[in-house]
């Protein structure tokens, strides 16, 4: 394939599905490859409020383990971003990026106010769009876990809770039910189980123009979902990289030996 046929088929994802990507891509890889040290990267409260260091706000969400189960977490990020702005949000990414921004906040804030010890983010950004995502897919839609078992799509957000609790116990749970938190608070809020959300509050999950502008694409009314698998990644016990150089607790799995943070 050419450089010109490659770049028409990253073109051809969904704005903002590529970007998260992306992002997920520059932040985790030269971290994997010791080329940036995971500490430059993680978020640190005291340096982001004291030394404006306000970068590590957005790589905290897109620093993901290193190996196998980066590569699974990955494709679940695609997927699942795909399916709901292909789907729910046909022609309208200015509005997922919009909510999806909030949802960030939403994790964040919950992060700040309860002790999880938590300096990375990216575990709860995916639980959050596969919640999502499994509310709103179609009733009876199957989701494959590691290729051997089909479950409901409506049970996998639970199934990935419940995995983080056997493999890293519950502070790693605890992130993960973060996600899940603010994932049933944007489904309930913009959808609902009428399909019609809060009213009132789901005005807010309307883009504002500097954000249309931005991402482009038209307002318009939910459609119904489509469907679509998910691979549901393997869980390795691992110490989180960040947690390990700021002296957190374990919130995060790895397969291999992944990489020790450098200094400051």
């Amino acid at each position: 394939m050419s450089n010109s046929g490659f770049w028409d088929e990253i073109r051809k994802i969904p704005p903002v599905t590529r970007f998260l990507c992306a992002s997920s891509l520059a932040v985790s890889l030269p971290v994997m490859l010791e080329l940036v040290s995971a500490y430059r990267v993680v978020f640190v409260r005291e340096l982001v409020t004291q030394k404006w260091e306000i970068w590590r706000v957005w790589s905290s969400f897109f620093l993901g383990s290193s190996g196998i189960n980066f590569v699974f977490d990955f494709v679940m990020l695609y997927r699942n971003t795909d399916a709901l702005e292909s789907g729910n949000y046909a022609g309208r990414s200015a509005d997922l990026a919009w909510q999806l921004l909030l949802a960030a906040g939403g994790i964040l804030v919950r992060a700040l106010n309860i002790p999880l010890g938590s300096f990375v983010h990216n575990r709860a950004l995916v639980v959050c769009l596969t919640y999502l995502s499994s509310a709103l897919a179609p009733a009876g839609s199957q989701s494959s876990l590691m290729g051997l078992v089909a479950i409901p799509m409506q049970y996998l957000p639970y199934v990935l809770i419940g995995m983080d609790l056997i493999m890293g116990g519950p502070k790693a749970a605890a992130t993960s039910v973060t996600g899940a938190v603010v994932g049933h608070l944007w489904w309930w809020s913009i959808f609902g189980p009428d399909g019609q959300g809060l009213p009132g509050v789901r005005a807010w999950g309307n883009a504002p123009g500097w954000m249309r502008s931005l991402v482009g694409g038209n307002a318009g009314p939910n459609i119904a979902p489509g469907s679509g698998v998910h691979v549901v990644p393997p869980r390795a016990r691992g110490q989180d990289r960040a947690g390990a150089r700021a002296g957190g607790s374990t919130t995060g799995y790895q397969w291999g030996s992944g990489n020790r943070l450098g200094t400051e």
